[in-house]
């Protein structure tokens, strides 16, 4: 049976750029969705692309936090006199549908990277007066929404004159950036000092593919940001953590306003803000270096973001004191040690973990921490079941940038395979300490400097005066 493709204008929200394609490719994949691109993607906001069913193209939409919203593309040209006479030659059997005089109607006017008044926008709308519209104008709930785009690049402090590319095209679907607001860290219940970004926590969720009946854990939990956005898409989600402080809501407060926590303050509690506490399993305070689970409990995804060493302490129960043992008496109120988790051995033990407890086809996505000019991509954590299906950087600062990976699990591992050894991986907290430390011996350096220049100045100044 032959598809009839038609063309769309993808139109992205300017944010996480490198992660459009990452959560595009995971939800065409989750949704078995096909999609060709009509025109070869940049670096603008927007791809044009072909859909055979337009069920598609909401389909994706009612999912993507990446997306703006989606057209139908019925013109596309460098400018608008162009369009005109292009769209005057649309067929007309593909605007008939929506012209007709019991179907209400609105056209929308948009400018990217250049401001316009409402005027200049009125005047710009009226020059489509040719269109073959019937039924009456709604400008609050229209039956069908009508878009005129341009397109003026994307820096916004030096816009050309005339626009790069115009669009126009028909309304189909708005992304859902609504969660962004939903979610938000500033009026969550329960915060800790690393919570996640709910853009982020969500796109996790996507590259995830999580969805309705899925069990999914975050090993290294924290407030539990990433069982939200998880829990939102369908998935029941747990969490493990080794800080038994944050999981009890007793941490110092993170918000600089607020003096103690309340007494309520839990990630169930995230949970409950969110109606979302029937897809909340549970968390435990957990070692992860320690075998837990039995060999056979499987996870439909693992979504984390393991601690760096930086603001979050990596940390494993254990002792340097030899034969340490404790007494029977103290056995009950003893609170383990614990000594230094080294991230080569985080990312070690997560990847042995998921080829063991994933199921085949399921997903692993967690941040991985790398100095920008020492990446490379042999020296990111890897194991034989799991193959690398994404990575997306995103900058931390000049010096460092932290990369999303997400690995699929193709296959169940042998023996040999649940003990390997990891690939060699940089120290990223040992190496970020002595760059930190390098950096304030040159600043104290060049302040001396300046204050010796400053003395030589005074005193030259003085010298002159008398």
């Amino acid at each position: 049976m032959n598809k009839s493709w038609r063309t769309y204008l993808l139109w992205f929200a300017q944010e996480h750029i490198e992660f459009r394609f990452a959560e595009i490719d995971s939800l065409l994949s989750l949704f078995s969705i096909e999609m060709r691109f009509a025109q070869k993607p940049n670096n603008e906001p927007y791809w044009i692309v072909e859909f055979a069913s337009e069920n598609d193209v909401k389909l994706l939409a009612s999912r993507s936090v990446s997306l703006r919203n989606c057209l139908e593309l019925w013109g596309h040209e460098k400018d608008m006199w162009k369009l005109h006479e292009k769209l005057k030659c649309y067929p007309k059997h593909l605007m008939d549908p929506y012209f007709q005089p019991n179907i209400s109607f609105k056209i929308e006017v948009e400018t990217f990277c250049r401001h316009f008044t409402q005027k200049q926008k009125v005047d710009k709308l009226e020059t489509f007066s040719y269109l073959p519209v019937q039924g009456p104008v709604n400008l609050k709930n229209p039956d069908v929404t009508l878009q005129y785009i341009e397109y003026y690049g994307t820096v916004a402090n030096n816009p050309p004159e005339l626009p790069y590319d115009v669009f126009f095209g028909r309304w189909v679907a708005s992304g859902l950036r609504q969660l962004i607001r939903k979610f938000s860290l500033k009026t969550r219940k329960f915060i800790g000092n690393t919570s996640m970004d709910p853009q982020l926590s969500l796109l996790m969720a996507n590259q995830a593919c999580v969805k309705d009946g899925d069990i999914v854990l975050d090993p290294f939990v924290g407030s539990g940001s990433l069982l939200v956005a998880a829990a939102e898409f369908g998935g029941y989600v747990f969490g493990t953590d080794i800080d038994y402080l944050m999981l009890h809501g007793r941490t110092r407060p993170s918000r600089i306003t607020q003096k103690r926590r309340e007494k309520d303050e839990s990630i169930r509690a995230n949970m409950r803000q969110y109606n979302l506490e029937h897809k909340y399993l549970d968390v435990l305070v957990n070692d992860f270096s320690v075998p837990f689970w039995k060999n056979d409990c499987q996870f439909d995804a693992i979504i984390t973001d393991p601690p760096y060493g930086i603001r979050e302490a990596t940390e494993r129960v254990g002792t340097s004191k030899e034969n340490y043992t404790v007494s029977e008496e103290h056995l009950s109120t003893h609170i383990p040690a614990k000594i230094e988790y080294g991230i080569s051995n985080i990312y070690r033990d997560l990847l042995l973990f998921s080829a063991n407890h994933l199921k085949v086809g399921g997903r692993v996505v967690c941040w991985f921490p790398v100095f920008r000019e020492d990446y490379n991509e042999n020296g990111l954590p890897t194991h034989p079941c799991l193959r690398l299906i994404a990575n997306c950087e995103q900058a931390l600062s000049k010096v460092t940038s932290r990369r999303l990976l997400t690995f699929v699990k193709v296959r169940q591992p042998t023996e040999a395979e649940l003990d390997l050894k990891h690939n060699e991986i940089t120290d990223f907290r040992e190496k970020y300490f002595i760059i930190r430390e390098e950096t304030r011996k040159e600043k104290r350096m060049r302040e001396a400097q300046v204050r010796e220049e400053n003395r030589l100045r005074h005193e030259r100044d003085n010298t002159v005066n008398a």
